[in-house]
């Protein structure tokens, strides 16, 4: 199985398992080895999913303030752990591919495999959530019919990227393409950076 279809094996058993008990406060019970890529993958779209949740929650209109604003302060920080993840993600393949001599005429992709495997985590949780809006019996057959057809879209796009991300591994492991990362600098969680966090100066 290549590295795409695994994380798509992966993802998917995540969502399975986050949904047995839908709640946001639940430990991730991550089944597999420790410093292993699926580990890394599992816990990544277990992120992804709490997060997907706290995002509806924070959409209630009838939301006390006060939790919203903690919910505001939790997604933050989730935030920061899915971009620090993804980091090791490509800390990862940097590993793996570290002995490939890159061919001299070799190019690189506008994202990294990490980010890449990123949006396939978010469309594991998308096509989750849009079946299940498939399946709703207190739903107008219009509304069925749409989520249909956008369900039919979102299994296509993750066809399309699954292949997309083998090919660049592909052409990673051959030398033909190489890896070029760039950390993540948000600003606004660093309190050497935002200015409300360090104090503005006059």
């Amino acid at each position: 199985m290549k590295t795409a279809e695994l994380a798509n094996s992966v993802f998917d058993a995540s969502v399975a398992d986050y949904h047995r008990n839908d709640d946001i406060d639940f430990p991730c019970p991550n089944p597999f080895e420790k410093g292993s890529l699926q580990h890394i993958l599992y816990e990544k779209n277990w992120v992804d999913a709490v997060q997907w949740h706290l995002e509806d929650i924070i959409r209630d209109p009838a939301i006390n303030p006060d939790e919203a604003l903690l919910l505001k302060r939790r997604i933050d920080n989730s935030n920061q752990v899915r971009t620090d993840m993804v980091e090791e993600i490509d800390s990862w393949f940097l590993d793996k591919f570290s002995s490939v001599v890159p061919d001299p005429d070799a190019t690189f992709n506008t994202e990294s495999p990490a980010w890449a495997l990123d949006r396939l985590s978010i469309l594991a949780l998308k096509i989750w959530h849009m079946r299940e809006q498939t399946e709703r019996t207190d739903a107008s057959k219009e509304h069925l019919e749409k989520c249909a057809a956008k369900l039919a879209v979102l299994l296509q796009q993750r066809a399309d990227l699954t292949i997309a991300i083998d090919a660049l591994l592909d052409d990673i492991a051959a030398g033909r393409k190489y890896m070029k990362v760039y950390r993540q600098m948000k600003m606004y969680n660093d309190p050497a950076t935002n200015p409300v966090l360090y104090g503005k100066k006059d």
